[in-house]
């Protein structure tokens, strides 16, 4: 046998669904006030889209940056290395001339004393 809720009951019940449904809304209003508003989010990723593409210039121009350098320094060892070949030569060439000509000299003088 069902029973039939009396008046009191029904107010009771309206009651605790209308308390019900005021937590649940806000529960969702102060979801809501978390959200971010459109023109916010546009604004920040606009400005996030932005600030990537100027951080990529700048990593792209310390990357050139860095090319030439190594270039450069390639370069300058390279020079250096010719530099040092041609001191290494010029100090052989001091070194051997000045022997070759004690030699060449030492030669004419045996060939002078034995000539006569």
């Amino acid at each position: 046998m069902p029973e039939d809720q009396t008046v009191g009951e029904l107010g009771r019940a309206v009651t605790a669904l209308r308390q019900d449904i005021q937590a649940m809304a806000q529960g969702i209003n102060s979801r809501l006030d978390k959200v971010v508003s459109t023109e916010v989010y546009s604004l920040q990723s606009a400005y996030t889209d932005q600030r990537i593409t100027q951080l990529s210039q700048e990593v792209q121009k310390v990357s050139d940056a860095r090319d030439t350098l190594e270039t450069a320094f390639e370069q300058y060892q390279l020079s250096e290395r010719d530099r040092r070949e041609r001191e290494r030569q010029a100090r052989l060439y001091q070194l051997v001339v000045p022997v070759l000509l004690a030699l060449l000299s030492a030669a004419v003088a045996v060939w002078a004393v034995v000539a006569q």
